[in-house]
């Protein structure tokens, strides 16, 4: 059984979700690619580690430390890296001045 969303194996129970919600704390929602959020060390351990948790069930992380602003940017480079990850002809990613030291700092948490 399959939709755009989710795909259930033959255990009911083991529900395996094709995007995944990311909020930010200023409440911001971003339904993005899983294999793309897996970039991330940290949601790829929150998404992928044995037990149950709340990220893992609910296939939704909350941010409570980066805003709207910075998550999309991080969101963006996902995608970035998803689709230049294996080229020799990689376009530069613009980061603008403004939010460089920020966004450093949440590359860093996110380890990606």
């Amino acid at each position: 059984m399959e939709d755009d969303n989710q795909s259930v194996s033959s255990n009911e129970e083991n529900v395996v979700f094709n995007t995944v919600k990311l909020i930010s704390s200023d409440g911001f929602e971003f339904i993005i690619d899983r294999k793309c959020a897996m970039i991330s060390g940290t949601i790829k351990s929150m998404l992928s580690s044995p037990g149950n948790f709340v990220e893992k069930r609910q296939n939704e992380i909350p941010f409570g430390e980066i805003r709207g602003e910075i998550l999309e940017k991080v969101c963006e480079y996902f995608y970035y890296k998803a689709k230049y990850s294996n080229s020799e002809d990689v376009p530069e990613f613009h980061i603008d001045d403004n939010i460089a030291t920020e966004l450093l700092t949440v590359a860093e948490y996110l380890e990606c």
